[in-house]
């Protein structure tokens, strides 16, 4: 039988879109990813992963260079694992990830490591299938990914592909199914949002002022973005499934509530209704000439009579909670020798 595989797909895109001009976001270049790369498969090696395959990439080699010296005999402690490359074309886009993900899927992979933001993750989860995702922080809007040093996060992906770990060291994380026309079509991992822009343009969506309608598959009040705004107006606890969404129309017609919508950027924002979502609730947001983003980033552009449905589902990517993957394996004891 092979030995478990573990797969990395970090994005060198992450990171550095405008938002880090509208606002103080944390620049994450690729020398700190690959230093975080780094980590990681020091990290895998030590609980024993000897196979490791990761997304390619055109842009700088992330995964290359952080092999650069981990491999050299004459390393303090050289590195006792295989990483190649996947087989696959390089877009440079959001779809290079997702198909990442499938073929990791198809090589059997235990778990799958990530470096990026939400929108890197939501394309990951397009792909994944049941394999656990490690997704650790290096985005702009960064509710979904942990902020996890990269040893940990290495070790706990080993462990859960080793099967060392304990199954509530994995749970289910919701997703936002997004249908046009009564047809689904996309899909989001923390926010869906309608905005008044015509155009795609950029991407990122940044202005609160075009923002016509949010919907939240969690509200939590310790984040940066859109869920922060769910999660000032919390009132009551979540569902059966944990689960803690909320639809949200902004205006001047009722209380304004103070969230951080960006690092940085703390404003008061108008709020003219809200309600709680719970597992397969439904929003039909009303129509009109706008744009729809997932996860921060504007991917729909809408005709005047679309119509647009945002179902709440349970059935998102599997996560791995990297605290209790490493405590329990330790009462496991395979953290002995």
């Amino acid at each position: 039988m092979a030995s478990p595989l573990v797969g990395i797909v970090a994005n060198p895109a992450s990171g550095r879109d405008i938002r880090r001009l509208v606002a103080h976001g944390t620049v994450f270049d690729n020398n700190e990813k690959t230093a975080i790369v780094r980590r990681i498969l020091i990290g895998l090696a030590a609980v024993g992963i000897t196979r490791v395959a990761y997304m390619p990439e055109n842009d700088f080699g992330i995964v290359p260079r952080a092999l650069d010296g981990l491999r050299n005999p004459g390393a303090t402690s050289p590195l006792r694992l295989t990483a190649e490359p996947l087989a696959m074309p390089v877009l440079g886009t959001g779809t290079d990830s997702t198909r990442a993900a499938r073929l990791l899927v198809e090589m059997g992979a235990g778990c799958i490591l990530t470096l990026g933001g939400d929108g890197t993750n939501r394309a990951v989860a397009r792909g994944c299938a049941n394999v656990p995702l490690v997704p650790i922080s290096t985005g702009t809007n960064n509710v979904f990914p942990l902020f996890i040093e990269g040893t940990l996060a290495g070790m706990a992906a080993g462990l859960v592909a080793l099967k060392r770990t304990a199954t509530r060291a994995i749970y289910r994380a919701p997703r936002l199914e997004v249908s046009l026309n009564d047809t689904p079509t996309e899909s989001a991992l923390i926010d869906v949002v309608v905005s008044s822009l015509p155009f795609i343009g950029s991407r990122a969506l940044w202005d609160f002022s075009t923002v016509r309608e949010v919907i939240l598959s969690r509200a939590a009040p310790a984040t940066i973005g859109l869920s922060a705004l769910g999660g000032a107006l919390l009132d009551s606890q979540p569902d059966a499934h944990g689960i803690s969404g909320m639809h949200i129309v902004p205006g001047n017609e009722g209380p304004e509530i103070q969230v951080a919508l960006a690092p940085g950027l703390v404003t008061w924002v108008g709020i003219r209704e809200h309600r709680r979502l719970a597992a397969d609730d439904s929003v039909r947001c009303q129509p009109g000439i706008g744009t729809v983003a997932l996860d921060g980033e504007r991917e729909i552009e809408l005709a005047p009579t679309t119509r647009v449905e945002v179902r709440l589902c349970a059935d998102g990517p599997f996560v791995v909670d990297v605290a209790a993957a490493l405590e329990t394996a330790a009462r496991a004891g395979y953290m002995q020798r």
